[in-house]
């Protein structure tokens, strides 16, 4: 059965995909009621790295030169010892074309920024601080009652509220994230001079120590290691943990981990493995993004998973004169294929450094990993 095209969508929560979705629809004229929990809408963390396909969907959502003024961009890859010795650079891919970086580091806060500003010039209403407290969907849309007492009717409604998605088990589906085993340490840092790149040592006293320039003045620090019972870190020790870990490495690591002394900035998170293989949508409800989707950033592909999500289902909306079930049976099958290649390999670098395979077929993972994302989602 097809019904006229979707007229009003509800995205719940203002991150990356939502904001990206949020765009697109509007362009479009389709009205979009955007909600997100957090009263300050979510601008926090420390950095961020987009890959060339990410940039391209930021550049189809309109918000590239923004992006490209407020990050670094660059081309390359480094390798270093634990003590900070190059061993090796490597050109990177440029996966989302020729006009493109290969890659951009950038404050993960600026980039919510950038979306925020698009969201609002979009003339979406948003409400901030509210939470959907229930959905009832029937043949022809779907009935949303939320936190602050109010309610309304939508066409469709997206899930797009994180790894952690409460839309996600309002609609019945079980998949829950899992620990992969390890965990990572984030803090910004003042961007030590000659960082032109990103560089990765691996070894030492963590499986991956790097860091990611993300703006004139600034870098993005993270050191991977095995996951640790969260409940034994006193948060207020985290800087002095980082500081730990990070003087095991040498070169432009001495200046990042004297810089690591405030634990409000430093962040600790495991690694979670999620997908959602089956459908992602419960009648005229649908899931984008982390919510349906996560993996390690060993590939550093989380945000253009989501980027690309938003992407696909807005032109599937938009594209058509009717709605039917089968546009999100359509985006599914085209997502699907896509996130299930970069979850399992991110998982699968990970799992080679947990292992200790030294003669892992990195080079070869990759290649095949960026030959895919070079093509249009």
């Amino acid at each position: 059965m097809t019904t006229p095209r979707v007229r009003s969508v509800l995205v719940i929560g203002g991150g990356t995909a939502g904001n990206g979705l949020t765009v697109l629809l509007r362009r479009a004229g389709i009205a979009v009621d955007l909600i997100e929990a957090k009263p300050d809408w979510n601008v926090s963390g420390s950095g961020i790295t987009l890959q060339g396909n990410a940039l391209r969907a930021l550049r189809e959502i309109g918000v590239w030169p923004q992006v490209r003024a407020a990050g670094s961009a660059f081309d390359s890859v480094g390798l270093t010892a634990p003590d900070g010795t190059v061993l090796h650079v490597a050109r990177d891919v440029r996966t989302g074309g020729e006009d493109l970086p290969a890659t951009v580091g950038m404050q993960r806060p600026r980039l919510q920024e950038i979306l925020i500003d698009a969201v609002r010039a979009s003339g979406a209403h948003v409400r901030l601080g509210t939470t959907a407290t229930a959905l009832h969907g029937d043949a022809d849309g779907v009935n949303a009652e939320f936190s602050d007492g109010s309610s309304g009717r939508y066409d469709l409604v997206v899930g797009a509220d994180g790894i952690s998605s409460a839309t996600r088990a309002m609609i019945g589906i079980t998949e829950r994230p899992e620990p992969t085993g390890m965990a990572i340490w984030r803090t910004p840092a003042p961007r030590p001079v000659r960082v032109e790149r990103t560089d990765l040592s691996y070894g030492g006293p963590a499986y991956i120590a790097g860091y990611c320039p993300t703006g004139p003045d600034t870098v993005y620090a993270y050191l991977v290691e095995p996951k640790r019972d969260r409940a034994t870190i006193d948060p207020a020790s985290y800087a002095e943990e980082m500081r730990r870990l990070a003087a095991g490495y040498g070169g432009h690591w001495e200046q990042i981990a004297a810089s690591i002394t405030d634990p409000a900035q430093v962040n600790y998170t495991w690694f979670d493995r999620h997908l959602v293989e089956g459908p992602w949508h419960r009648g005229r409800i649908v899931l984008v993004g982390d919510a349906a989707h996560a993996c390690p950033p060993t590939l550093a592909q989380g945000a253009a998973m989501s980027l690309e999500d938003a992407l696909v289902l807005a032109e599937l909306l938009t594209g058509a004169d009717k709605f039917s079930e089968q546009l999100l049976l359509d985006y599914h099958a085209r997502r699907l294929p896509r996130v299930r290649m970069v979850v399992e390999n991110s998982c699968q670098l990970g799992q080679w450094l947990m292992d200790g395979v030294r003669d892992a077929d990195v080079p070869g993972l990759m290649a095949r990993t960026t030959a895919v994302l070079k093509e249009t989602p």
